[in-house]
């Protein structure tokens, strides 16, 4: 197991794609669009933060709960992504690039969860 959240690949994956959302938003016509840019960027940061809360719980059940909203968040942006790929504020390429990384988001994270359900360690919190 990890020794600290930023070593988990999922995390790191939520980072890439939080990084590529900032940038995202930041092109002219999206950075205008003030509720939508806020909104998607704080879904983006949501996958990310609630990764790293949950793993420092230091217990299975609440880093599942965590991740679940991470899972969550991420499917948010896809949603995001569609209004904005709606919108023109950019083309169908980019949307295919950010889409495929919240997909692979998610499967990290569903992969992840099952895993911790599985695992016989259930937290270094619950240790003797």
């Amino acid at each position: 197991m990890a020794q600290k959240f930023e070593d988990l690949d999922v995390w790191k994956q939520a980072r890439i794609l939080n990084q590529e959302i900032f940038k995202l938003t930041n092109q002219d016509c999206f950075s205008k669009d003030y509720s939508l840019k806020d909104q998607i960027r704080r879904s983006a940061g949501s996958v990310m933060d609630n990764i790293a809360e949950g793993f420092e719980r230091n217990g299975n059940k609440e880093f599942i709960q965590f991740l679940y909203i991470s899972k969550g968040s991420n499917g948010e942006i896809r949603s995001q992504l569609y209004r904005g790929l709606d919108y023109g504020y950019f083309n169908q390429s980019r949307f295919d690039d950010l889409y495929g990384m919240s997909i692979n988001i998610g499967l990290l994270l569903g992969s992840f969860i099952k895993y911790l359900k599985s695992s016989e360690m259930k937290g270094s919190k619950y240790k003797l």
